[in-house]
């Protein structure tokens, strides 16, 4: 096990080093220069001040010296300077990290315990009107857009009935403290994490209830059957357990994906996360900024498959640990 985790660990880094390359070299192709933004906003357009901007910053530099200069710190854990908020970029990221993996991780548990509940039950009654139901509340829920079910779900739990805060991480102003705080938050988390967390459970229930179909048919489980075991026993133990391990690879990729894909509820319901952050940063011109957010997303994302290959093993000690 531990050779392993030492091999994906050796491959995750020159996979990252080989993302880091790419976006730097498709961020400086976008159009547009963070100097002439940042004048802009001054007020200012003589072309001096342009071009003192460009060498304070190291824009003059030629792209393989920029890239060299980046490459460096990323070795030596510096994300570089924000230019345009004026601080460490990993000071930024690291403000607004946690309420990111806040949001991603609650939607994450309530899409993977209710896909797998929902798929279960829909393959368990599989032909019948609650097969029926489940199916077509899955596919809606992954055909509608997250941007308009958030919308709807202002509109309904915030203007129309006034249960729920419609924006921001907590109340502004409010200074809670202790338990108040949490319970503050948690109003602020619902909207937002049930918004990623249903389309993500639509997926995980058709996945359970097509596994659970597929996984009924096999030899083991009739012979189970055929040795008198009780059909919640067969269900739990046999058919469940051999179901999960294709709901755990699409799992895992999305734990890595959420992250980085959070942008869009992240600004509607101007949640202070990294993908908000990514975006601002984006409008701004922000390369430092942008890089550095593109760099802990993709870092992430292989953490996260890592953890999803180990996690096979729990669900099936028969897989073997290989490169």
């Amino acid at each position: 096990m531990l050779s392993f985790v030492a091999q994906r660990i050796v491959k995750g880094v020159i996979v990252l080093l080989a993302i880091i390359v790419l976006n730097f070299f498709l961020i400086r192709l976008a159009p547009g220069d963070p100097a002439v933004v940042m004048a802009g906003e001054a007020g200012a357009s003589d072309q001096v001040f342009v071009k003192q901007l460009r060498e304070k910053f190291g824009l003059d530099r030629p792209l393989p010296e920029q890239l060299f200069i980046y490459v460096k710190g990323i070795l030596s854990f510096d994300l570089g300077f924000s230019f345009r908020q004026q601080a460490p970029v990993s000071k930024l990221i690291l403000e607004r990290l946690p309420a990111t993996l806040l949001l991603t991780m609650t939607a994450f548990a309530i899409s993977l315990v209710l896909g797998i509940l929902f798929g279960t039950l829909a393959a368990r009654w599989a032909g019948t009107w609650l097969d029926t139901a489940i199916t077509a509340m899955a596919l809606v829920f992954y055909a509608t857009p997250l941007f308009w079910i958030a919308l709807m779900a202002i509109l309904l739990f915030s203007v129309t009935l006034d249960w729920l805060p419609s924006f921001g991480y907590e109340t502004i102003g409010a200074r809670h403290t202790g338990f108040a705080r949490v319970l503050d938050i948690g109003a602020h988390l619902i909207m937002p994490a049930m918004t990623i967390g249903l389309f993500f459970m639509a997926t995980y229930t058709r996945m359970t209830r097509a596994s659970m179909l597929e996984v009924k048919r096999l030899d083991f489980v009739k012979t189970a059957r055929a040795k008198g075991l009780s059909d919640r026993v067969i269900q739990r133990r046999h058919v469940l357990r051999n179901a999960l391990l294709p709901v755990v690879t699409l799992a895992g990729l999305h734990t890595g994906t959420l992250v980085g894909g959070a942008v869009l509820t992240e600004t509607v319901f101007a949640w202070p996360g990294i993908g908000r952050l990514m975006y601002e940063a984006l409008i701004q011109r922000d390369y430092n900024l942008l890089l550095g957010v593109f760099v802990v997303c993709s870092a992430m994302v292989l953490i996260f498959n890592l953890v999803t290959d180990l996690v096979y093993r729990m669900v099936d000690p028969r897989i073997q640990y290989s490169a």
